[in-house]
């Protein structure tokens, strides 16, 4: 039993660790705790103490990761939102990522992007180019509507 337990405060002091160095979320810590070979109780409690302590947050991961691929990865937000769900990230949390994108910031990368594809098509009819554009805006995530309401700037 005494094994158990140093064990367990082991594995609750690398999550930490990890934990403090990057936000993470708590389906990623329960994989991990699980390889480390903690039973499902220990596993429990040392996800609860590491939320108590405010090692692990949800919502924060979720702010975190949102803001991260917008501005590294250019993501739109249905590419962010299928990413955080994947994650295991509830409803509440992904919006309030979601809604710590700037909105003016939003719609001016996904004009940039349209621009950047579009200047790229060279020798291409307007309509073909157009679906092209969509297309590939949509692959990084933007929402087809905003794409069509920006879709005339952009081209222009």
């Amino acid at each position: 039993m005494e094994n158990e337990e140093k064990q367990d405060l082991e594995i609750y002091r690398k999550m930490a660790a990890l934990c403090s160095r990057s936000e993470q979320c708590v389906a990623d810590i329960r994989k991990k705790i699980r390889a480390l070979g903690a039973n499902s109780l220990a596993e429990e409690q040392i996800i609860a103490k590491l939320e108590k302590e405010n090692f692990l947050n949800d919502e924060r991961y979720a702010i975190s990761f949102a803001g991260e691929k917008f501005k590294i990865n250019k993501w739109g937000r249905v590419k962010i939102r299928y990413y955080l769900k994947m994650k295991g990230i509830g409803d509440k949390e992904i919006r309030a990522g979601l809604d710590s994108i700037d909105n003016e910031a939003y719609v001016a990368l996904l004009v940039k992007t349209m621009k950047e594809k579009a200047k790229g098509l060279k020798g291409v009819e307007k309509y073909q180019k157009m679906a092209q554009v969509i297309r590939f805006t949509q692959g990084r995530g933007f929402e087809p509507d905003l794409i069509h309401r920006h879709l005339e700037e952009a081209l222009g």
